[in-house]
């Protein structure tokens, strides 16, 4: 017994000096990744205290990175100058909408992809990811073409069709969605059900990390727009957020940046709270398929 206890515990010590000795070898890869980290927040930092800061310290020549007053008088213009509640209804509307379409078809055209035989499979899926490869604004014109012929310029149909699928979402669902037991799919099959039932009340419930992944890249994405809404939105009342704070006008060559550096915390700050809300799975989602069994 006590020969048992004495090497169990030469054991524990020599994996406890290993470890102490592995440890200090990690030491380098810290001072990268702290200042990576302060080249990430100190933007987002100094948008968050200019937005209290009075115009004289904004334009004081030094970069401060607190308030000497906080103000939030930024904010009140921001009110003032936008139809901020529009703006935010607006993107998270058309986030959302977009966000829905693209997880549903994308998660069931990965489906198709990666449990169904059809022909043309392979040539398909290629010709998908080939475009990936072409630049969105080689689309521009011919989807505003498209877009004017149905009439929905100025819509919110205009932001979230164009979107409902993606070469990306398709492939990273396929990708995902290709690790599903295939045992039981046919298990669901020999009961009678339907594809779509299997990928309903199957596929689905067991692709939630995933799918919550997609949806907050895809949300994020859809918020972040600047471009396509540039061009498809034409009344203030429709603009997003993203769009409607660069629209602040400007008193002669007094550009508000506290004003839109305000703005632009209201912008982020929705984003923030989904990914705090839903990291667990986002990050789940991520990590899927990097770590064979």
């Amino acid at each position: 017994m006590r020969t048992d206890l004495t090497a169990r515990s030469a054991r524990m010590s020599l994996g406890a000096r290993g470890r102490l000795v592995r440890h200090p070898a990690r030491l380098p890869i810290y001072p990268p990744i702290v200042a990576g980290l302060i080249l990430v927040i100190a933007p987002l930092w100094w948008m968050f205290a200019a937005s209290f800061m009075e115009p004289g310290q904004i334009f004081s020549g030094s970069l401060a990175l607190w308030p000497a007053k906080w103000i939030v008088d930024n904010y009140v213009a921001v009110a003032q100058l936008l139809p901020i509640e529009r703006n935010l209804l607006n993107s998270f509307v058309i986030a959302g909408g977009h966000t829905l379409l693209s997880v549903f078809f994308s998660s069931l055209a990965g489906y198709a992809f990666a449990k169904l035989e059809f022909p043309g499979r392979g040539p398909l899926f290629f010709v998908i990811l080939m475009t990936m490869m072409v630049p969105p604004e080689v689309g521009l014109i011919p989807s505003f073409v498209i877009m004017s012929f149905l009439h929905l310029v100025n819509t919110y149909w205009a932001l979230i069709l164009p979107g409902a699928a993606s070469a990306l979402s398709i492939f990273f669902m396929r990708q995902y969605l290709g690790t599903l037991p295939n045992a039981v799919l046919e298990a669901a099959r020999i009961d009678g059900s339907s594809e779509f039932g299997i990928y309903l009340w199957i596929v689905l419930p067991m692709s939630v990390p995933a799918l919550a992944a997609l949806a907050i890249l895809d949300f994020i994405g859809s918020w972040n727009d600047f471009l396509w809404p540039l061009v498809m939105l034409r009344t203030p009342d429709m603009q997003t957020i993203t769009l409607a704070v660069p629209s602040l006008e400007a008193a002669g060559f007094n550009i508000p940046w506290g004003a839109i550096m305000a703005g632009s915390v209201v912008a982020i700050v929705p984003l923030l709270l989904i990914f705090l809300a839903f990291q667990r799975y986002f990050v789940a989602g991520i990590t899927l398929g990097s770590v064979k069994e």
